[in-house]
């Protein structure tokens, strides 16, 4: 079982999804005006400078490449940008909304939503069966257009491991034949996409996704797997908060992931009491 990380409440409450309509068909209008890009996805540049900031966006430090940002920010000018969308659970501030306007697309026991034991403001979709996946697929495809016309690289799409969570209710089958949607969908509209979290599925994902976000991976001694998957095609973050060994020491494994740094639990803005940041 992999451990995805515990977001903060504050980061996670001041992401918002835009309101759209759920037709498949008005997909690509998205929620923002300008052009698609013309090219097709373009992975993360190998051994890239990384900087995760789904906390808040700040000027990235010199030798920085890579970032990573929530889907309301804007990406950063000139670097490979990441943009962050979770894809297998209700965002909090739209649990409510998805339970009044789309009841069927969450999964139940017992009478009631299932949500995430850690984050109980995010409701588990329900991935379960091809109609409901199709409905969801249309609910995030405007999602994935907007990151493109904000001027996104690539996407990362959270909770692929909502399964562990499900008491039995989802497969990982279920939820990489969503994956297998997304996929599509983001490369569509020329975004790379990467795979975040649930090591166990590194290997047969590999061939769909283009590269691999991994938190902790060193902490739970998972590293290998990604990289025995995806190469170097991996982003590394560990956290200050829970390290299996001194940051040096990581950096000092001769087979870590090439894009690795050491984060703050709740990815602050720089400059904000509690920021860290360290990169290998």
């Amino acid at each position: 079982m992999t451990r995805r990380r515990m977001r903060s409440l504050r980061a996670a409450a001041r992401r918002r999804v835009c309101v759209v309509g759920v037709l498949v068909g008005l997909a690509l209008s998205g929620c923002a005006s300008g052009p698609m890009p013309a090219s097709g996805p373009v992975p993360p540049p190998v051994g890239g400078g990384l900087d995760y900031q789904l906390g808040g966006a700040y000027d990235p430090a010199a030798g920085v490449d890579i970032v990573v940002r929530d889907s309301t920010d804007e990406p950063a000018a000139g670097l490979y940008s990441v943009c962050y969308l979770n894809g297998f659970q209700t965002q909090p501030a739209d649990s409510q909304r998805m339970l009044e306007d789309s009841p069927e697309l969450i999964l139940t026991a017992g009478g009631g939503p299932v949500r995430d034991e850690n984050w109980p403001d995010e409701l588990l979709f329900d991935t379960g069966s091809a109609g409901k996946r199709t409905a969801l697929a249309a609910l995030l495809l405007p999602l994935l257009t907007n990151c493109a016309r904000s001027g996104f690289d690539a996407v990362e799409i959270d909770n692929l491991d909502s399964y562990t969570r499900s008491a039995g209710l989802l497969t990982a089958e279920d939820n990489v034949a969503f994956a297998r949607i997304l996929v599509t969908a983001a490369h569509d509209v020329g975004l790379a996409i990467g795979q975040k979290n649930a090591a166990d599925l590194a290997e047969p994902l590999a061939e769909l996704f283009d590269f691999a976000v991994a938190e902790e991976c060193d902490r739970w001694q998972e590293c290998g797997l990604y990289r025995a998957a995806y190469g170097d095609r991996v982003l590394a973050i560990e956290y200050t908060d829970d390290l299996r060994v001194d940051f040096a020491a990581v950096c000092a494994v001769p087979d870590r992931p090439r894009s690795m740094i050491l984060r703050d639990r709740d990815l602050v803005v720089a400059g904000a009491p509690g920021y860290a940041y360290e990169r290998c």
